[in-house]
């Protein structure tokens, strides 16, 4: 019964919505620096490409 009282009052507290909202913030952060890196993904390898070859040829 103890349980079921914790439960309850977990519920009706209004300072775990204070933790749900950091928690949905939190998430849309990493989800918008995950499509970030994978847009600017293409770009960073052409980049690295172009210095690895650069750099071979000047090392023949």
């Amino acid at each position: 019964m103890q349980l079921v009282n914790s439960v309850k009052s977990f519920v009706r507290n209004d300072e775990g919505q204070d933790l749900l909202e950091y928690a949905l913030l939190v998430a849309l952060i990493a989800l918008v620096a995950v499509a970030a890196v994978g847009l600017a993904g293409g770009s960073v390898k052409t980049i690295f490409t172009n210095i690895a070859n650069t750099l071979s040829g000047a090392a023949s």
